[in-house]
């Protein structure tokens, strides 16, 4: 099957496979942006990025296919910490991270922090209280940790519900991210751009399973950090001569400071209308920004397609080991995103409000066609309607105000280079980083749903005695399935991402982490205490987030939906502990079992039964 990528070979070279790798992206963007000064037309520099990334991820793909459950289900347990690291981080910043974060930043400012901080910490448990033990555990899914810790179908089922609920939500936001970018730098509708992101998700994955994933994702990794970290060093260095923009920005801050004073004594913007940047808890308050950090660090301990990931090294040292490096290679993009928001802010400030409605850059119409720029109210398509918009409105100068602005949040990182005027091929780099971003995430979550269904479904429930090439088939075609149906309901435009996202981790983290902590910490939590918590935390949180969003229903002590883990979790863990010391003690064997798991050295518990 031509070269083998888990082969000793592969791994006993992979700095230079993927230094080769990277060297070889720096010179196809400094090869491109060269034929920008020669003329070379902006689309088809656009082309050229998503063609040229797209190629190599299927290449990969094709190449790692495989006809073995342990590679297809977790790479054959056999991937390096590092690399496991960086396809983790990958796996990590989603397409609603990289397109989302800096853009929530814009907005929200100094309380759109919650979110880098939630994200960040919830590693710490990642690290400390669950994906070792998973991994000692050896199983193959989240819901195959809970069939073998709880005993019987029940618990799986339970959790399989709750991998489906949070994995679906969680791609469609990254299959609308990948249509987001690819409709506005190839030059098609939102819709068929969906699909045509589909397609680089599904080479991907499709043949190769979590091996072929795993080194698109390290690949998938190089792209979208150096596309993040490009824009802003360069700003960095054009303002303050330094390229380091994690310790500029807060000269940025200063001077968005001085700027808001500015606009509010020149009448372009009003004391009800301009939230300082930099002062906390103007869009959240107190409760909902902490809620929010809670919710996210827990939930991230919780996702199904996270933990997969440490499923697929060679033990639990190098399980720790892989959260350390996932942690650090996270953390380059996080530390950078409120750089990249806070030059972002100061661009639009200083650059667009107060200019002439005649002379607006041309960026603006370029992104008001895709709706996502308004000006006056209206999308700004053109000038002529965007001069025919204000002048409706009584007193206005033929100026731009702050008010007459909007942007979405979701555009605002893909339209900095522009909106900072640097060339083209950086802006094309950075919808490169966000496809990368989004596929990478979105075929963790696919695999997730696809392994989950065809292996704890169909030969957990269905057919003990399927083959293996039967279930890789049925594996492939349910991954395909699962792909279809995220990419109609992303083609529907549903609310911005990154609350999609935030919802994703409120049901995970109601339905799984009381269930995973209390059944690795402590022996005595029984099948139906945990079988009942979840059901119960889930419940709460699915019907919170429900009715909040879609009936209505006033929020319960002025807490955001996107926080609704907050009412779940306690419920899910109270009911788990009650219902644990009212039934039947676990017996000998399933101890046993959860001091096994909880003992660092030794093969894994389960060996390869799960296979």
């Amino acid at each position: 099957m031509g070269v083998n990528p888990q082969g000793d070979s592969f791994r006993r070279n992979l700095g230079r496979i993927f230094g080769t790798y990277t060297g070889g992206l720096v010179a196809f963007v400094i090869l491109l942006a060269v034929l920008e000064q020669l003329g070379l037309p902006d689309s088809l520099i656009g082309y050229l990025f998503v063609a040229a990334t797209f190629a190599v991820y299927a290449g990969i793909g094709i190449v790692a296919r495989t006809v073995s459950l342990s590679d297809y289900y977790v790479a054959g347990r056999r991937v390096p910490a590092v690399y496991n690291g960086m396809a983790t981080a990958a796996d990590w910043i989603s397409g609603a991270s990289f397109v989302g974060m800096a853009g929530t930043l814009y907005v929200l400012g100094y309380d759109g922090l919650a979110f880098v901080v939630g994200w960040s910490g919830g590693f710490i448990l990642v690290a400390t209280l669950i994906a070792p033990y998973l991994r000692k555990l050896g199983a193959y899914t989240v819901p195959d940790f809970l069939g073998a810790r709880f005993g019987g179908n029940i618990a799986r089922l339970v959790g399989i519900i709750v991998l489906l609920a949070c994995s679906f939500t969680y791609v469609v936001a990254q299959i609308y991210s990948t249509g987001l970018i690819a409709s506005r730098f190839l030059g098609i509708s939102f819709e068929f751009a969906v699909y045509v992101g589909l397609g680089g998700i599904l080479f991907c994955s499709l043949f190769g399973g979590m091996r072929a994933v795993t080194w698109t994702q390290v690949a998938q990794y190089i792209v979208l950090i150096i596309a993040y970290m490009l824009p802003v060093l360069i700003l960095s260095a054009q303002k303050y001569g330094f390229p380091i923009a994690q310790l500029t920005y807060g000269r940025a801050l200063q001077e968005i400071a001085g700027r808001e004073q500015e606009m509010v004594a020149t009448g372009l913007a009003s004391g009800e209308v301009l939230k300082s940047y930099i002062e906390p808890f103007t869009s959240l308050d107190r409760t909902n920004f902490f809620a929010l950090i809670a919710c996210l660090m827990i939930g991230t301990a919780s996702l199904p397609h996270l933990l997969m990931r440490f499923f697929t090294t060679s033990s639990v040292r190098q399980t720790r080991r892989s959260v350390g490096w996932s942690l650090l290679f996270i953390a380059l993009l996080y530390v950078t995103a409120p750089a990249y928001a806070a030059f972002a802010k100061l661009e639009v400030y200083q650059n667009v409000i107060g200019a002439s409605l005649d002379a607006l850059p041309e960026w603006i119409y370029t992104y008001g066609r895709l709706g996502l720029v308004d000006v006056c109210g209206i999308s700004a398509t053109t000038a002529d309607a965007v001069r025919a918009a204000c002048a409706e409105i009584p007193g206005h100068g033929g100026v731009l105000r702050l008010g007459d602005f909007s942007i979405d949040r979701d555009v605002v990182l893909i339209a900095t280079p522009e909106i900072a005027g640097l060339p083209y091929v950086i802006a094309g780099l950075v919808a490169a980083g966000g496809l990368a971003a989004s596929i990478s995430t979105a075929d963790g979550l696919l695999l997730a749903i696809a392994n989950t269904l065809s292996h704890d479904v169909y030969y957990r429930m269905v057919d003990r005695k399927a083959p293996s090439s039967r279930r890789l088939v049925i594996a492939r075609f349910l991954l395909l399935a699962a792909a279809a149906v995220a990419a109609w309901a992303a083609s529907t435009r549903p609310a911005d991402i990154l609350s999609i996202v935030a919802w994703a981790f409120s049901l995970a983290a109601a339905g799984n982490f009381p269930a995973l902590v209390l059944g690795i910490w402590w022996k005595r939590c029984t099948s139906a205490g945990a079988v009942a918590g979840m059901v119960a935390g889930f419940g709460v949180t699915l019907y919170y987030l429900v009715m909040t969003q879609y009936f209505g229903m006033p929020e319960w002590f002025g807490v955001n939906n996107i926080s609704a883990a907050v009412f779940g979790l306690p419920v899910g863990f109270a009911v788990t502990i009650a219902v644990s010391l009212v039934t039947r003690k676990p017996s000998a064997e399933t101890e046993a079992l959860v001091d096994a798991m909880r003992r660092p050295s030794g093969d894994p518990v389960m060996g390869e039964r799960s296979s």
